[in-house]
């Protein structure tokens, strides 16, 4: 490792420098309308019994001073990855997502979907209002990915190509269609379907990072992966990390952001101190995403 990883937000702008990168691309960060996001805080700072340990959330902020912190940090591009909990809520995000989209130009134009009637035809509005990331959230929304409503959601990214991200592993807590299997059969169904694995696939990492193995646009994100606060004293598996030279054009970095209990620079500290190579963390922290979404340096 010839770059010493950043100790604190401060020091992320020399890192990435000293990379011989232009910036950071951060594919898994949350922006929502504020009353949401306030519940959304509200859930994670009181969801310690349930995930057995406390979480804070570190950037308590409103929008514009949130947008600043990672401007300042040197985030050229990131998401608003906004997800629904119940059926009526996609389209109404979605529209929200055009705004913020709109306004915030270093974002990419995010949208969602749930397993509703109608869904089909608002993925199709967002596409041809420029959507360019869906997030999927299996653990979040309950719902089964392999939902006949779905169906035509799921080919229709397909067909345009547009990555989703989806929460799809059993982490922090699992739900009732989280693990590999229910987002697998979308994959058998689809198997030219972008998708981002969030999370590594946490905690079924080996079986999520094994269909990369069978479908040839499957991508991992690598939010909270390998922090202090995921790996709660114990060391990565040895196995995983050995997997991830074999993935390098598969990974995208992402954070979390604002949703996490530590500081930001914590996660690339936590990817660098894999020592997997310099060459590894650009491909990570810029080039695959870089490519994926055609973004050139500023």
């Amino acid at each position: 490792m010839s770059v010493p990883p950043p100790r604190t937000d401060d020091d992320v702008p020399a890192y990435w420098q000293a990379l011989g990168l232009p910036g950071l691309i951060d594919v898994h960060t949350h922006f929502l309308p504020p009353n949401l996001l306030r519940r959304v805080w509200e859930y994670f700072e009181s969801a310690g019994p349930l995930i057995g340990m406390e979480w804070p959330i570190n950037y308590r902020y409103d929008e514009d001073e949130r947008l600043a912190r990672l401007r300042a940090m040197g985030v050229r591009a990131f998401t608003a990855l906004v997800y629904p909990h119940k059926p009526g809520m996609a389209e109404w995000l979605n529209g929200w997502a055009v705004d913020f989209a709109a306004r915030t130009p270093d974002c990419l134009h995010t949208a969602t979907f749930f397993p509703e009637p109608g869904a089909a035809a608002y993925v199709a509005k967002a596409v041809d209002d420029g959507a360019r990331i869906f997030k999927a959230h299996i653990q979040v929304g309950g719902y089964d990915p392999r939902d006949p409503l779905l169906d035509d959601v799921w080919g229709l990214i397909t067909e345009a190509g547009i990555p989703v991200i989806v929460h799809a592993g059993s982490g922090p807590v699992p739900g009732a269609f989280t693990g590999p299997e229910p987002f697998e059969a979308v994959m058998d169904a689809h198997p030219r379907l972008p998708a981002v694995i969030a999370h590594l696939g946490l905690p079924e990492y080996d079986a999520f990072l094994a269909m990369a193995d069978r479908y040839p646009n499957v991508m991992f994100d690598t939010t909270m992966a390998f922090t202090d606060f995921t790996m709660r004293g114990q060391a990565p598996s040895a196995r995983l990390v050995g997997r991830l030279p074999d993935l390098q054009d598969r990974l995208l970095f992402g954070s979390d952001y604002p949703n996490i209990p530590y500081a930001y620079a914590h996660q690339l500290e936590a990817l660098a101190r894999l020592d997997l190579g310099d060459d590894w963390l650009r491909a990570v922290f810029w080039d695959n995403a870089a490519r994926l979404f055609t973004l050139t340096a500023p």
